[in-house]
């Protein structure tokens, strides 16, 4: 699947609309919701933060929640983004021995750091339930969407942390 050319300014646009009315992580986890409901093949969206070395989780959407809320950045594809400063699309998780499992169904993922310049602050993942859900044009736009959640994510860090 891809992110055709005509969804990509108004989604940015709207992604700058939600950033301009929230803040922290219910601007993340709002982020990640609208995601989830513009791309279909987005079947669970996560946002997190680089806290130390260990990646936090600050927003989702999905039909569940992730037993992955913090993940030491020497495991799993999201470990490896951050360590490495790139993304990484995985077409086929069942081929993939760093995958960490959050769900059953899901067949493909994709990362995207979010960056301060050249530094890692966090990550966008994103869950798939089809083998080759995510191309280039995914990574593109995630990118687009990245650059824009720096605040976001900063002000995540700044908030108490969420009970339980």
């Amino acid at each position: 699947m891809t992110v055709h050319p005509r969804e990509v300014t108004p989604s940015l646009l709207h992604v700058e609309a939600i950033l301009g009315r929230l803040k922290g992580r219910a601007a993340l986890s709002e982020v990640c919701r609208f995601l989830r409901m513009e791309f279909p093949h987005y079947r669970w969206a996560g946002v997190y933060r680089l806290d130390g070395s260990t990646l936090v989780l600050e927003g989702w959407s999905g039909e569940a929640g992730t037993e992955h809320t913090r993940i030491p950045i020497e495991r799993g594809i999201c470990g490896r983004a951050a360590r490495e400063n790139r993304s990484i699309v995985v077409a086929d998780v069942r081929q993939e021995p760093d995958y960490l499992s959050c769900f059953l169904d899901t067949r493909s993922e994709i990362v995207v750091p979010i960056r301060e310049g050249t530094a890692v602050l966090g990550e966008i993942d994103i869950d798939g339930t089809t083998v080759g859900a995510y191309d280039e044009s995914d990574a593109r736009f995630l990118e687009s969407i990245a650059t824009r959640l720096t605040g976001a994510v900063r002000a995540a860090a700044l908030e108490p942390a969420p009970p339980g």
